[in-house]
């Protein structure tokens, strides 16, 4: 109990200093006032004076010093004993409390604010999430954590603005809070008065989250001590792009380095606590190399684990597989994240992955086993559910197999991408599609999966080298989005000359001042809408709906302009990289399985290793559509027909359905109870597939 008071006592300092002197000089008023009238009262005698009666006369003569008289005179006791007291009580509240007290008091009250903004009080607390640096994704991250199933206390340390921190954040989590709870409201709305009113009341989010931000230096070991990094469970370091923009620069981040080996020196220690997590941000390979060598020299058993997070890597990765599969934007934005169904994982060694998975879905209902991995001399296993508690809860009921027919020549079709514009991590996209085509390229054929053609301002071409490097662009045109015409004529030779599916992703550059932030997508965007609506007029067979749209927006504020032109996947890019870090932060041994997902398997490997989330239409992916049944009566009878021995082993895919997505556009995530969610699919339905190929 008193450790839990001092908890509350210090983040209440933090936060609001004043605001306790204030509750001090208040509870001192009160007890003087009250031992003050105890005095009166004993002293009055036979008069029969009350307490309250005696309270009333010692605050009109603190208020007052000539209601002495009358005081003396309502007692009507002989003597100088009273008149003395009174005149004390008097001394005491008008000249020695009105006087030296507030005049002290006044004094701390100002020592006492100043010192608390600056970060030299201790912040007594523990189990709590530490965040180093203020950037465009900080707080997105502090936003996530509305998700967890528990209140979490998150301490900010950054050399910005304390107030602007303050703000931004507040203005954050109400946003959310007004939103999902607006939305709770409406799927409510038809039912009867006390169930909605009972169940919005145990559903709605709530505001668990308790931000403390300090102004100050993340490489002073005395704040950071202050602000008690050694009983953090976690400690996030930032990269330390402002809210302005983001540069290209690639010669190293020695701020984070620094940062990183004063938090690690303080962690490592002995009297820190135990399997704390560091997750540090990088984005150029000369801060990665320092940052692997630190974990190698630092890095010890049940100390100090340091998860370093390649901010620019993962976005490209991530941007070039929404521009192959658009619809798993609307799936990671799920997934990704701590609400709804997301990725968990726990430490448990199995005797074989498929037998482990076989089982687990027959004696479980509320989860979906993914794979197992090693790292750090330990045994994980990841799943699918909506919360850890779900990972435990069994069935006594086994899961039922339908019987579903499997196309096991499945290869995923020939993808058209088009790009517009450019941002920091286009190099890293460039990659990504490399690694897709190495996994997808048809080993017999010299044709490529991808057909990649780019329109891009001359400059940023010429940086890329005309984009020559990479096979699968087929082509490059050089326009801004102040030549329109060209620009528009561009655009429109590709989508005639090329049928079957398209995606056009449109890239939000970065590294503009944030006036300037989205500017260039949201032209593009007008360009596109505009081109795709005048073919649908002019010609009655062309199909819009064959044209995936994907924008990436880098300020969350322009989400509802994007979302006005009926674009479904918009790619708040800062966001991913959010939730990652929240999640990563939270259970280090996820960032494994990240790595995973979003990379494909080495050229020229003879077999499928690596595992990712696919989108794959029902059509292709079953030979027959299945018929009506339960989400776990689908995967299971999935999962059976996947890794069925009868079929030959280089035409075997283990795969775990996580879900599907309808022709409109609506996701469907299993979760939660498995067994009583029925799934009807049809053949314009695509699936979320977890598998290795």
């Amino acid at each position: 109990m008193k450790r839990k008071f001092k908890e509350w006592l210090s983040i209440k300092v933090s936060q609001d200093p004043g605001q306790i002197v204030l509750f001090a000089i208040l509870l001192f008023n009160l007890v003087f006032f009250l031992i003050a009238a105890l005095l009166i009262m004993l002293l009055a005698g036979k008069t029969g004076m009350t307490f309250f009666e005696a309270l009333y006369c010692t605050i009109t003569m603190v208020l007052d010093a000539g209601c002495i008289e009358a005081v003396v005179g309502d007692i009507g006791a002989a003597g100088y004993l009273i008149p003395i007291i009174c005149i004390g009580i008097v001394l005491i509240g008008m000249i020695t409390f009105s006087g030296a007290v507030i005049g002290y008091v006044t004094n701390y009250i100002s020592g006492f604010i100043e010192n608390s903004n600056s970060g030299n009080t201790d912040i007594e607390v523990s189990g709590h999430v530490i965040i180093l640096n203020w950037n465009t994704r900080a707080s997105e991250i502090i936003n996530d954590f509305l998700y967890c199933d528990h209140d979490q206390v998150i301490v900010v340390l950054a050399d910005c603005d304390k107030d602007s921190i303050e703000r931004e954040v507040n203005e954050k989590l109400e946003d959310t809070l007004r939103v999902e709870n607006g939305k709770l409201k409406q799927d409510l709305a038809s039912r009867p008065f006390f169930e909605r009113r009972i169940t919005y009341n145990r559903k709605k989010l709530k505001k668990n989250v308790t931000v403390v931000v300090r102004q100050g230096d993340i490489f002073s070991a005395n704040q950071l001590h202050n602000i008690s990094l050694a009983d953090a469970n976690s400690v996030i370091i930032l990269d330390d792009e402002q809210a302005g923009a983001k540069t290209e620069s690639s010669t190293g981040n020695s701020k984070t380095i620094k940062a990183l080996m004063q938090v690690a020196d303080i962690v490592s220690k002995e009297y820190s606590r135990d399997n704390q997590k560091i997750v540090v941000e990088i984005n150029d390979d000369w801060t990665g190399a320092l940052v692997d060598k630190i974990i190698k020299y630092k890095q010890i058993d049940r100390k100090c684990n340091i998860v370093p997070v390649r901010v620019n890597q993962f976005l490209g990765l991530i941007l070039s597989q929404f521009s192959v599969m658009p619809n798993l934007n609307l799936a990671y934005r799920e997934l990704f994240s701590n609400k709804g169904a997301t990725f968990y994982v726990d430490e448990i060694k199995t005797d074989g992955e498929e037998a482990y998975i076989t089982d687990y879905i027959n004696t479980h209902d509320r989860a979906i086993p993914l794979s197992s991995r090693k790292s750090d001399g330990k045994d994980y296993f990841y799943y699918a559910a909506s919360s850890p508690d779900d990972l435990k809860k069994t069935t006594d009921k086994p899961a039922s197999d339908i019987g579903v027919k499997l196309n096991h020549d499945y290869w995923i079709d020939k993808k058209n991408i088009l790009i517009l514009g450019h941002n920091s991590n286009s190099e890293e996209i460039m990659e990504g599609f490399r690694s897709f085509c190495n996994e997808w390229n048809h080993k017999d054929s010299s044709g490529q999966i991808l057909n990649v053609v780019i329109i891009d301002d001359q400059e940023n071409l010429d940086k890329m080298n005309n984009y020559e490097d990479y096979p699968f662009v087929s082509g490059t045109i050089a326009a801004s989005i102040y030549e329109k015409e060209r620009m528009c004529k561009a655009i429109e030779v590709f989508l005639t000359m090329n049928s079957g599916d398209i995606s056009v992703l449109i890239l939000s550059d970065d590294t503009v001042d944030s006036s300037n932030q989205d500017a260039a997508a949201l032209a593009n965007l007008v360009y596109i809408q505009e081109i795709i609506s005048d073919k649908t007029a002019e010609d009655i067979n062309f199909d819009p709906g064959r044209i995936d749209i994907v924008v990436e927006i880098v300020n969350p504020r322009h989400h509802d302009i994007v979302n006005s032109y009926s674009v479904r996947n918009v790619v708040i890019s800062n966001r991913y990289i959010s939730k990652m870090i929240t999640q990563i932060g939270e259970k280090d041994a996820i960032f494994d399985f990240y790595n995973e997902i979003l990379t494909y398997d080495e050229a020229g490997a003879e077999s499928y290793e690596s595992k990712e989330v696919y989108i794959k239409k029902a059509s292709s992916f079953f030979e027959e559509i299945p018929p009506e049944c339960s989400a776990r009566d689908l995967v299971y009878s999935v999962w059976k027909a996947s890794i069925d021995k009868s079929v030959p082993a280089e035409k075997r895919s283990p795969s775990l359905l996580l879900g599907y997505v309808k022709r409109e556009g609506n996701v469907v995530l299993f979760n939660s109870d498995t067994k009583s969610d029925t799934v009807r699919l049809d053949k314009q339905d695509k699936l979320i597939v977890f598998t290795n190929h």
